[in-house]
């Protein structure tokens, strides 16, 4: 290999190396987030070298059209080409930004457009199984399952993200105004209303529960792992997906499928579009039209069924 092919990935991963900074530093991106970053990256500039590129400067239309031909000739879903895609033009907009390049070249790339798949989500009498079900265990006093019914009520009766949930600690909740105080992406804190029964999950964790788990590294954590730390992610997808499995008729998994179901009931129930993008923390209010075409979805299949004429 050539001085200037060698060149080429220092080059590259100089640049890679400051744009990651960047995330953190001044777009707060989660580590999850700079991760992906960093690996749909990595692969482009390993693309772009073995095709002759030396630098950033040298770096032009047909690299990224070669680069998305070779991720759809692999079989990648219109999801990940469409990720990809998006994560190297941020790259690229980021080195125009701090002069490295000109102009960005992948401005006229064109990614195949993401599916969209309308969110799995729990019907009324379901969600109403799922929280009996949780009481009922919890009602035992065994540490778990009261944990488990407070965590699952606070994510459906809030809409919070897992990772805004496992984040809490004791004092970001107002238990007279059932409001709790979550940091959201990009490092935005946003205050979120939750229900009577969510209150009262958390009021027995908090009371029987937690003290059976806390040691001298809880700190203020709301929810603890058996040891006594804060409750990670992972455990709490675990936890949630046990549950949402038992109920046996339903495709929802996972905390997100309380968060979509959460959002969709409230449409359902009359609640606004705002409203429901800022309980969500939602930066674009087409993210939170999504449901919108959940509960028209329903309306159809209920017309289809009933209407005499449909």
């Amino acid at each position: 290999m050539g001085s200037g092919s060698a060149a080429g990935p220092r080059q590259f991963e100089t640049a890679l190396e400051m744009f990651l900074d960047y995330l953190t530093r001044e777009r707060h991106r989660s580590d999850h987030t700079r991760r992906a970053y960093q690996l749909d990256i990595e692969l482009f500039l390993a693309h772009a070298s073995g095709a002759g590129a030396s630098g950033l400067q040298d770096l032009e239309l047909h690299h990224f059209r070669a680069w998305l031909g070779a991720l759809d000739a692999a079989g990648l879903s219109r999801s990940t080409i469409a990720r990809r895609a998006a994560s190297v033009r941020t790259f690229m907009d980021w080195a125009v930004r701090d002069e490295l390049v000109p102009v960005n070249p992948a401005l006229r790339l064109r990614a195949p457009k993401r599916a969209s798949a309308l969110p799995e989500v729990l019907s009324r009498s379901q969600a109403t199984a799922l929280f009996d079900t949780l009481a009922e265990r919890a009602r035992s006093g065994d540490p778990r399952e009261l944990q488990r019914r407070a965590m699952l009520e606070l994510l459906y009766g809030s809409g919070v993200r897992v990772g805004e949930l496992v984040g809490l600690d004791i004092d970001d909740l107002d238990l007279e105004r059932r409001t709790l105080v979550v940091l959201g992406k990009g490092e935005k804190e946003r205050t979120v209303p939750y229900g009577v029964p969510a209150a009262e999950a958390t009021d027995d964790w908090l009371r029987r529960g937690r003290k059976q788990w806390v040691t001298g590294v809880s700190g203020a954590a709301l929810f603890l792992g058996p040891r006594g730390g804060r409750m990670g992610q992972r455990a709490v997808r675990s936890l949630v997906a046990e549950s949402l499995e038992a109920l046996g008729d339903t495709a929802a998994r996972g905390p997100h499928s309380l968060r979509h179901s959460a959002a969709t009931h409230l449409l359902d129930g009359g609640a606004d579009l705002r409203s429901v993008q800022e309980l969500l923390g939602h930066s674009s209010l087409a993210t939170t039209q999504l449901y919108t075409h959940v509960s028209v979805d329903r309306l159809r299949q209920s017309y289809q069924q009933a209407h005499p004429r449909a």
